[in-house]
């Protein structure tokens, strides 16, 4: 059972992810490759609206999503945007990221094999994981300047598209553990988090919301991702 507490200390964890960001033009949009094919959607509607020439998927694929995108997160999503009228050559398939960090990296080597100049890059997530992409992509792209973004909607909805309301608590949980351990190990910069915030991922933890957490002496290797 989901308790009323539980729902307040999630709702805390999903308002705390959300950047608030406004987007505007920049050089590249990077759609961070998941479960999420709304992920795609957003990339592309921010496409239509002027906000970037050309759109980087990136994403292998993982435990969630080995059955439903078998040729890899970025392939489907660059399928999708195809649907969706983005034209072939405005879009970038990077297809090797198995993690936040590999998204990064792996996009931003992909661009400069091409030659093309990245200053700013708009950054596509799924909605709880604005923070920890923008954080990630502060420390291991610093040249660059970064603007997250993701569908706007709220915790019931996106409960709801997601349909398994344990699922996503276990994945905010997970998020707000990596925004707090990684910064040791040099993944991402340091956020401020909270205090309410923290005691909320405690409480949560505590309930068994545990599935997407990774051990501290595994994040060493990062090879974690939710």
């Amino acid at each position: 059972m989901i308790s009323v507490q539980d729902w307040e200390d999630t709702q805390l964890l999903w308002d705390y992810q959300q950047m608030h960001h406004e987007p505007r033009p920049c050089s590249v949009g990077i759609g961070l490759g998941s479960h999420d094919l709304g992920v795609a959607d957003t990339t592309v509607d921010l496409y239509w609206r002027g906000m970037m020439p050309l759109i980087v998927f990136t994403g292998a694929t993982s435990r969630t999503t080995q059955d439903r995108m078998p040729r890899g997160e970025a392939e489907h999503y660059r399928d999708r945007a195809l649907e969706l009228g983005v034209p072939a050559d405005a879009i970038l398939v990077e297809p090797r990221a198995r993690n936040t960090g590999q998204n990064i990296t792996l996009s931003r080597a992909l661009l400069e094999e091409r030659g093309i100049d990245a200053s700013s890059v708009l950054l596509v997530s799924k909605p709880y994981e604005e923070r920890r992409a923008y954080a990630t992509a502060r420390k291991l792209w610093p040249q660059a300047e970064f603007v997250s973004a993701s569908t706007p909607m709220t915790l019931p909805e996106y409960i709801d598209s997601i349909r398994d309301a344990h699922l996503v608590i276990d994945m905010l949980v997970g998020s707000l553990q990596r925004l707090l351990i990684y910064p040791a190990h040099g993944f991402m910069i340091a956020q401020e988090v909270p205090g309410d915030v923290i005691s909320a991922y405690e409480r949560l933890a505590s309930r068994g919301f545990t599935s997407r957490l990774v051990p501290e002496a595994a994040a060493s290797s990062h090879q974690a991702s939710a």
